[in-house]
């Protein structure tokens, strides 16, 4: 009789545990606060554009997506150029974040048949996205990681688009061709594709999440564009992966975390600030938003799975001539006090440059695209 007690007991204890992990798995996750939101545009908003700070050396290349991070004393941004063939992966660096030097390629095309020969757009990884603090990029296996958006087609964006990662053991701050997978780790094309990246694949943004909220220390943002109500080319949304290894990626949820339904949303990148989480995006050709070209724009999470979208005033939009068409594609960081907004200018000429706004005053650049210097 008494192991009957005993077994009963055992039982209830199971189910009691069960009926918790359920309980906690289905709880309703936490909204972002409008005040909070608020908090959060005050601290980021950068009022003063300080101007281009890189151009192409003329006016047949496009220079795009800046990624920037630190070394000792020292800045470095990888960045994207267009050629009319495609996209390859560039370094640059600066003592003060706003005087820029080339450095050289790190991603470039390659005379094969490989399934990225064309097209190599790479975006740093795993690096420190504490809001202000070291932005030094993190080893994981004893190598650096980036992930890229490669292709085999030639032009702009063209064809099919995928997912590779690309990882080097050397300094990331150096100039050399990095290594890369063999095969890219996420395609439109796979078997367990979702509704809203069913046709292409563009930029991914990854994150070393140690408390794994996801359940995985690796967790990957990206932006992609499938079937959509908008006729044509359709929608981009940016939806999520993980990987517990950076090799290995499975899909994460089955819709997208940001989804504007029309137009753009995407080139995501995560800053941490306390407990909550900070999306920078960048949204273009909303239904509602029409004629404002692409604008820079934030959300907030507690938990890197549900975010809150910001209501309010873009953080970055087209006012100048050189970037009065797209103002678009975020990197923010803060620095000994000052608030760096780097973006993608675009004029009116299809120029493309990349260029920075501040929290402070900090003056004007003198540097012009090609054909107005």
């Amino acid at each position: 009789m008494k192991y009957k007690y005993l077994s009963l007991l055992l039982l209830l204890s199971t189910f009691a545990i069960i009926g918790g992990c359920t309980q906690s798995q289905t709880s309703k996750p936490k909204v972002v606060s409008e005040e909070r939101m608020k908090e959060v545009y005050e601290e980021v908003k950068t009022p003063y554009k300080y101007g281009l700070i890189m151009v192409p050396p003329n006016d047949g290349k496009k220079m795009d997506c800046p990624t920037v991070f630190r070394k000792d004393d020292m800045w470095y941004m990888t960045y994207i150029v267009f050629d009319g063939r495609g996209y390859e992966t560039w370094l640059a660096e600066s003592e003060d974040l706003l005087n820029w030097k080339h450095k050289g390629k790190i991603l470039s095309f390659s005379d094969t048949t490989d399934w990225d020969s064309n097209q190599k757009a790479g975006y740093n990884a795993l690096q420190d996205h504490d809001w202000g603090g070291s932005y030094e990029l993190q080893e994981y296996d004893d190598k650096y990681w980036m992930s890229y958006f490669g292709g085999n087609s030639t032009g702009y964006e063209a064809g099919l688009l995928s997912i590779g990662i690309a990882y080097t053991e050397r300094e990331p701050t150096t100039v050399h061709m990095w290594n890369r997978l063999e095969k890219p780790v996420l395609m439109a094309t796979d078997e367990d594709v979702r509704w809203w990246e069913n046709s292409t694949i563009y930029k991914s943004s990854i994150i070393w999440d140690k408390s794994k909220k996801t359940g995985y220390p690796f967790v990957m943002y990206y932006n992609a564009r499938g079937d959509s109500l908008n006729p044509g080319r359709g929608a981009e949304r940016i939806g999520m992966a993980v990987s517990n290894d950076m090799v290995n990626w499975q899909r994460f949820r089955k819709d997208p975390v940001i989804n504007h339904h029309y137009g753009i949303s995407g080139d995501a990148v995560i800053q941490k600030m306390d407990d909550l989480y900070v999306m920078f995006y960048f949204g273009a050709f909303w239904k509602e938003r029409k004629g404002d070209g692409a604008f820079n724009r934030f959300a907030c999470s507690y938990d890197l799975m549900n975010w809150t979208d910001w209501e309010g005033e873009d953080l970055i939009r087209p006012s100048e001539p050189y970037d009065e068409t797209f103002a678009h594609k975020s990197f923010v960081i803060k620095h000994e006090g000052v608030v760096y907004h780097f973006y993608n200018a675009v004029n009116s000429k299809e120029q493309r440059g990349i260029a920075v706004a501040t929290s402070k005053d900090m003056g004007k650049s003198s540097i012009r695209f090609a054909s107005e210097k």
